[in-house]
């Protein structure tokens, strides 16, 4: 229903009074995951959440003054500076950014990165991804390396 109003002799006001909605809605179906695919989910998080407190582990292991300190996306670690920054954890890695030189170390895709040019949370220029404990044991030089850099 519309209610009009004259203003003047070429001037309409049309207003809405009532409307009724245009068809009936119908409800969407909610996508279900396979029962395997949430269980996959699940140990999948799990693992990420073994992998960050080896991580953790492993950087406060570094020596007697790393201080690590929660920040809203990120965790650092920190000696003077934040030497390791380590993202929330992701579904199946966890982003480690250390502040070490990339040109100084062999990049290996799906392993290291240098985001150097590309934003990101955190503070340093080489991008760790570590998805298993041997990614972990691997990346244990380039802790080394980031920590007697700060």
């Amino acid at each position: 229903m519309v209610r009009y109003r004259l203003f003047g002799s070429d001037l309409v006001g049309l207003e809405t009074v009532a409307s009724v909605s245009g068809g009936v809605q119908v409800a969407r179906r909610a996508r279900r995951q396979p029962v395997a695919q949430a269980a996959a989910d699940v140990q999948g998080a799990a693992m990420v959440e073994e992998l960050a407190i080896a991580v953790d582990e492993a950087l406060l292991g570094l020596g007697d003054g790393v201080n690590r300190v929660q920040r809203k996306q990120y965790r650092a670690y920190q000696r003077l500076r934040n030497f390791a920054c380590v993202c929330s954890p992701q579904r199946s890695k966890l982003l480690v950014y250390l502040k070490v030189d990339p040109a100084d170390v062999g990049l290996v895709p799906g392993f290291t990165r240098d985001v150097r040019g590309l934003g990101h949370h955190g503070t340093g220029d080489l991008e760790v991804q570590l998805r298993t404990s041997r990614d972990v044991e691997r990346a244990q030089d380039l802790f080394r390396a980031s920590f007697a850099a700060a």
